[in-house]
């Protein structure tokens, strides 16, 4: 494990914590880590999850499939990140999505009632925990309201521009990159990919977008 601790200490959860610390508080969340192939499941939809789990190299997707096989992106999750919290906090709730890997990776899986509960020991660290947790949600219900105004929107267009334009602004560069293909993109926005490339060519035929593959820019910017 201690060959991972820099990669650990990248994750919001971790935040004031040190190097020193972590082989007397990794114990105490019973972590362990697991690797899993390109495509491979990690959590399926309908399961119920007792760990909530950090991403140390590679990325992972969470998605939603119906019945008909019908895909709706609702992020990525890169490393240093963390997913599976709200559920495995809360597991009287099945997982209603599943989270695959992007690419070959390795998670780190924390027991979410050691974040949660003081030790025996008494570690000076839960209470740091805590905080960074509460943060955690906090942006991820930010991250959620601003997907719901994305869909909220009334066309493929206005659905790209209002996604697009946060991440501009996000990255605070004339070119930025996007985390999507074309196809998971419009998995993502809920939208046709056909009608969505349209779209995407209409804006940059009007001189608003360029773009190639996944970096973009606004050429007004």
């Amino acid at each position: 494990m201690t060959e991972h601790y820099k990669k650990i200490l990248q994750c919001p959860l971790f935040h004031g914590i040190h190097e020193v610390d972590l082989p007397h508080l990794l114990p105490c969340l019973k972590a362990f880590t697991k690797t899993y192939e390109k495509n491979e499941i990690i959590f399926l939809a309908g399961t119920t999850i007792h760990y909530t789990c950090v991403v140390l190299q590679g990325s992972v997707q969470i998605l939603y499939e119906d019945i008909l096989g019908n895909r709706t992106i609702f992020g990525n999750v890169g490393t240093g990140e963390l997913f599976g919290e709200t559920f495995s906090f809360f597991q009287q709730e099945p997982l209603p999505v599943s989270v695959i890997s992007n690419e070959e990776s390795l998670i780190l899986y924390l027991d979410c009632g050691g974040i949660l509960t003081t030790c025996s020991s008494t570690c000076k660290f839960h209470h740091q925990l805590i905080e960074n947790m509460l943060k955690i949600f906090a942006r991820k219900n930010i991250f959620l309201n601003k997907k719901i105004r994305y869909l909220s929107k009334r066309t493929t267009r206005e659905k790209l521009l209002a996604y697009l334009s946060d991440e501009a602004t996000s990255s605070k560069e004339t070119i930025f990159s996007i985390p999507f293909s074309r196809q998971e993109l419009a998995d993502f926005l809920c939208v046709e990919r056909s009608a969505m490339s349209t779209e995407l060519n209409k804006l940059k035929k009007e001189g608003i977008l360029d773009f190639h593959k996944n970096q973009f820019r606004f050429k007004n910017s």
